[in-house]
């Protein structure tokens, strides 16, 4: 009986760290997502700042694969170039490194101030308090399982059955690397499963070498989630998970034999002995990061080799099978797949045209119109497609689903349309003519395009997952969006006002780009309205107010 109350306590102890890592996740995507994407993607321009902005990207998310998984997103989209994308996550190891020794500095009486804070903050209007209450919330919850870690393993330190399952792998370090690696798989944390090593060796029962082959497996687990979540992404995503997952278990197997030099090191170091996993775990992952970091380009060539990508992929991939339309389930899915599609080409066209913007370079603009005739032939595809599955009719919720499609696909033509016929001519006379915004006008136009580009991406979560608290974040964003798009057209007529020089040169094109923005939101949120109103929170296009 005993046992099971310890095993209960464990795995409840076990359970909450995982969901307050989840929630500062969650709570840190939804208050600062636009900040964190955009800073990754433009901080990729070099090999320092790439480390950097991944290491902070992962100490903020409390996830390496959170990151590994964006960036590998990034990667397809061109965002970020491959050989700095493995540089990033790198940092991204370090970051989760620095987390668990961060963890470990004896933080748990904070832990009842940081949940009442975020309960507070979670009771907010905004988006960016409540995501922020839920972060503060995941980080108290976090450290309040520490505590209930230690208790719950404090028993399990006397247990003999233990004893000897440890002297089992201390005696076969191969089998405990593995052992220690299937646990970080499934709990899909490396960060998770080294709290739990830390507190196991906290009394000091686990030998400071076995130490070290449990925290490497740890980091071997924790590259296989992101591998294992693209395995149906493009080759350029796959290669930048396996990249992670071959750099990682190089370290391991190189570290493996000199687990025992390194734990005779860490016994005459002057840290404390019972936050020695976590002092290996971020040792490990600095020395990783040092040697190979010169070897990306080397990297890339093996994982390009390993994954060649096939001629002419990109523009003949499609999930609109004709052998599937008999069977509407399987036809609808893939013309959701296809449609998904269109929306990441609208991410790449908005995202080359905030760039041109940003750096008045005009060859930033050179590829939206070739990927706007793609929208138009994608989008013209999914709407005969689907109405050749219509044609022997279709219950009622997949006629919902079907029409679902059609006006995603034809709202995301629209702001193709808008982005080719109104954005790209003004950012280009812009640059022709050699004007320059001001610097306050400037600034709120990159806000709005950096919200603009973070609501294509939940859009896209929306439509996929058709979750209704997504999609009225999505259609509250929308709302915050006219009130930004007004409040920079006021100032902007204040502007004109004072006699300021770069406000009137650039004037009819800051006040077009402010309603283009505007309209391509409208049609961003538009996927949210289907989905509302089959939920019931939907009345004369307001949402219901919270009860």
């Amino acid at each position: 009986m005993e046992s099971v109350v310890v095993s209960i306590n464990l795995f409840g102890a076990v359970a909450l760290l995982l969901f307050g890592l989840g929630q500062i996740k969650d709570g840190m995507s939804r208050a600062f997502g636009a900040r964190l994407r955009i800073g990754l993607a433009a901080g990729t321009r070099g090999g320092f700042r790439s480390f950097i902005a991944g290491l902070v990207a992962t100490i903020a998310l409390q996830s390496s694969t959170a990151t590994a998984l964006m960036v590998a997103s990034f990667v397809e989209k061109d965002l970020i170039a491959p050989a700095m994308a493995q540089i990033v996550l790198l940092g991204a190891n370090v970051g989760t490194a620095t987390t668990a020794w961060i963890v470990a500095l004896g933080l748990g009486w904070l832990s009842p101030m940081l949940i009442l804070a975020g309960v507070i903050l979670l009771r907010g209007k905004s988006v960016q308090r409540q995501g922020a209450g839920a972060a503060l919330a995941g980080v108290g919850l976090m450290l309040l399982s520490l505590h209930l870690l230690s208790a719950a393993t404090d028993p399990i330190r006397q247990s003999q059955s233990l004893n000897l399952f440890i002297s089992m792998l201390g005696n076969a370090w191969p089998v405990a690397l593995i052992f220690s690696a299937v646990l970080a798989v499934l709990a899909s944390s490396s960060l998770a499963i080294v709290v739990l090593i830390l507190s196991l060796a906290a009394s000091g029962g686990i030998e400071t070498s076995l130490v070290i082959v449990l925290v490497l497996g740890a980091n071997l687990g924790g590259a296989v989630p992101p591998v294992l979540a693209t395995l149906k992404a493009p080759v350029a995503a796959r290669r930048v998970a396996l990249g992670n997952l071959i750099v990682r278990t190089t370290g391991c197997v190189a570290a493996l034999p000199l687990a025992g030099y390194g734990a005779a090191l860490l016994d005459m170091s002057p840290f404390s002995h019972a936050n020695l996993a976590v002092d290996a775990h971020l040792i490990f992952n600095l020395a990783v990061a040092v040697i190979a970091w010169p070897l990306s380009p080397l990297l890339l060539r093996v994982t390009t080799a390993l994954l060649p990508e096939k001629e002419g992929a990109e523009s003949s991939r499609s999930y609109l099978d004709t052998h599937d339309l008999n069977q509407p389930v399987a036809a609808l899915a893939g013309a959701s797949r296809e449609v998904m599609l269109v929306g990441d080409l609208i991410e790449r066209m908005l995202r080359q045209a905030s760039d041109a913007m940003r750096d008045s370079d005009l060859s930033k603009l050179n590829d939206i119109s070739a990927l706007e005739g793609r929208v138009d032939r994608i989008q013209h595809a999914i709407k005969v497609y689907v109405l050749k599955v219509g044609r022997d009719g279709l219950c009622q919720k997949d006629q919902r689903r079907a029409m679902d499609i059609v006006e995603y696909a034809i709202n995301l033509e629209h702001i193709g349309d808008i982005i080719e016929k109104g954005i790209r001519p003004e950012i280009a006379k812009k640059i022709d003519l050699g004007l320059s915004f001001s610097d306050d006008g400037k600034s709120e136009l990159e806000r709005l395009f950096s919200i603009t580009l973070d609501n294509i991406r939940m859009a896209q979560s929306v439509f996929a997952t058709r979750n209704a608290d997504l999609a009225r974040r999505l259609v509250e964003v929308k709302e915050d969006v006219r009130r930004l798009e007004k409040q920079s057209s006021d100032r902007h007529l204040q502007r004109l006002r004072d006699g300021r020089a770069d406000s009137i040169q650039t004037s009819s094109v800051h006040l077009d780009m402010l309603r283009d923005l505007k309209r391509i939101n409208a049609h961003i949120a538009a996927v949210a309205h289907p989905i509302l109103d089959e939920s019931g929170l939907l009345i004369e296009s307001r949402i219901k107010q919270a009860g």
